[in-house]
């Protein structure tokens, strides 16, 4: 049983900062590629940024690109996404998820964390 939690939402100003963090119960947890995706409210879940098990590679959507930045800490088993230069359009729900390297899918996931940004 693989189990992920969120933290680190909350309310902030526009060109404000937060920095989420997710902590996973995996075992081995460095063999899995952890991401965070975001849900607005009336949209549909969309990636934001995904990190590989030893951190080497990144990936972040345009929208987010050069404002967030994902980390993992493999002797803690958790991962992080510093947001910087947030905008209202970052307000959603964001969730961590897990797959393993070797997969597409992201099959275990958070139950999500409150992030707005008022202007």
């Amino acid at each position: 049983q693989v189990q992920l939690i969120e933290s680190g939402g909350g309310l902030v100003q526009a060109g404000g900062s937060l920095r989420l963090s997710c902590a996973a119960s995996a075992r081995a947890f460095s063999t899995y590629v952890m991401a965070w995706f975001r849900q607005a409210p009336g949209k549909g879940r969309e990636f934001v940024a995904s990190v590989t098990m030893t951190g080497g590679t990144t990936d972040y959507a345009n929208s987010v690109k050069g404002r967030f930045t994902i980390t993992r800490d493999n002797a803690k088993n958790t991962v992080d996404l510093r947001m910087n230069s947030l905008k209202p359009e970052d307000t959603a729900v964001y969730f961590c998820a897990l797959r393993a390297t070797w997969s597409s899918q992201y099959d275990y996931w958070g139950q999500g964390t409150q992030v707005t940004v008022s202007s």
